[in-house]
């Protein structure tokens, strides 16, 4: 990677071309209409594209690779970093540092998405993902030189790919001895050679491939960093007691076990439709109507009428509800499972309950991928493609998913418990957590369809 860095960068700029003109000229060209075709249509074909395969094995590529995607392909970062090289190189201010903004930033990008459907229409594509990406280039203009701060603090998904890169079967490994060794021996036996680390992580003391771009600039620095394989458990068992922190345990459970599992939700939920109907019969028995009126303009809700789909004010109002509700129970009764699983192994532990929730992340890094793949599976269905394999694809998932979560929570348990006496109960109350999650895709694949 380091020999053929002109090669990744023009790569990085091909990524960019096309990502440009998938969520820009789409915005401007006619809504396809009843007869279009993934292959005769760019909106269609863009939308797939995107939603389709782009975003669902953009996840995939984190367990499997780490942030390679961040590092080598993704445009949003290549474009902040770009900026940042003619940028004003301002100091980083602290509520920039916060340490919730990868919740919060996952969260609202959820919910405004689903009110602006994003997954369906050009224009809210290019609002949301554009305007991201405008995002990263101002951050990159103001703060940082030759940085990548949007990616470091403010990128939407920033938090979701440092989770699931943690699962990923290799990383850089930093050995302290010869870093130490080289203050006397330099690199190579020559004077060390000072790089540029774009994501802003302290190397001398990175553990693990949670916050690594994986561009391989920094291998061979200080003969003490090198790409190395590992146990795909290793990082959540053995240091997810230094690294967990009670935002990832948000994420985990109120943001991908929870508003995410509300934004795939309600567009099949029989409930949803049903307090939408009790709602709208409400407020017309009332005389209040102002709310059924569809006049909010596309870019608050949708709002495309040759579509026959427009948002009401109680549409919209319903969406970013079901979706917050969803959110707090799920997380909520997950929380409660994993705290009384925690319970278990003796006091009440912080520290011990929010490394036992990293134990959740293969299960909300598939649920977020099938969630995701169910727009694949629409649009495959929509052009008449066989799909007779789709239902045990997603029980294979959803079993590798589930057995390495619990992997994952039996080793997690044995660093705090030895006797089976204690490790047992607490196992019982974590597989409750699983099944919790587990009748979200029920639900949406099985239940409401009934």
């Amino acid at each position: 990677m380091q020999r053929h860095g002109s090669t990744i960068r023009g790569i990085q700029w091909v990524v960019v071309a096309v990502y440009a003109f998938l969520i820009i000229v789409p915005a401007v060209m006619p809504l396809p209409d009843g007869s279009a075709h993934l292959w005769n249509n760019l909106t269609l074909a863009a939308q797939f594209v995107f939603w389709g395969i782009w975003w669902p094995f953009v996840l995939l590529s984190m367990v499997m690779l780490g942030r390679v995607w961040c590092g080598v392909l993704c445009p949003e970062g290549a474009l902040s970093e770009f900026a940042s090289k003619f940028g004003r190189g301002w100091a980083i201010p602290r509520w920039m540092r916060w340490g919730g903004w990868p919740f919060v930033a996952f969260g609202l990008t959820t919910i405004y998405g689903q009110m602006v459907s994003v997954y369906q229409y050009p224009k809210a594509v290019l609002l949301v993902l554009g305007g991201s990406t405008v995002g990263a280039m101002i951050v990159g203009v103001l703060y940082g030189r030759e940085k990548r701060v949007w990616c470091k603090y403010l990128c939407p998904v920033n938090g979701v790919f440092s989770l699931l890169a943690r699962l990923a079967p290799f990383h850089f490994k930093v050995s302290e001895d010869a870093w130490r060794r080289s203050y006397t021996q330099g690199e190579h036996g020559h004077r060390v050679i000072p790089i540029n680390c774009a994501p802003l992580v302290p190397l001398r003391n990175m553990k693990g491939a949670a916050d690594c771009h994986m561009c391989g600039r920094c291998s061979g620095h200080r003969d003490a960093i090198a790409l190395t394989w590992r146990s795909p458990t290793e990082e959540v068992v053995s240091l997810g007691d230094k690294a967990a922190n009670p935002w990832d345990t948000a994420l985990i459970l109120y943001g991908l076990l929870g508003i995410a599992i509300g934004a795939f939700h309600w567009t099949v939920s029989t409930w949803f439709v049903d307090l939408k109907q009790y709602f709208a019969a409400w407020l017309i028995d009332h005389n209040i109507l102002w709310p059924l009126d569809t006049n909010a303009p596309w870019f608050l809700f949708t709002h495309y009428p040759e579509q026959n789909d427009v948002f009401s004010w109680l549409d919209g109002t319903m969406v970013i509800g079901y979706i917050v509700v969803t959110g707090l129970v799920y997380g909520t009764a997950l929380l409660a499972l994993l705290a009384m699983s925690t319970r278990m192994l003796g006091k009440l532990n912080a520290t011990r309950l929010h490394h036992l929730t990293l134990s959740l992340i293969p299960l909300a890094g598939c649920g977020v991928f099938l969630g995701l793949s169910a727009t694949t599976v629409s649009l495959l269905r929509a052009e008449h493609v066989p799909l007779w394999w789709v239902t045990d694809l997603r029980l294979g998932l959803l079993f590798v998913a589930n057995a390495w979560s619990a992997w994952l929570a039996w080793r997690v348990i044995g660093r705090y418990a030895t006797t089976l006496g204690r490790r047992l109960p607490s196992m019982v109350w974590f597989v409750a957590a699983l099944a919790v999650a587990d009748s979200a895709w029920y639900l949406m694949f099985w239940g409401f369809s009934r």
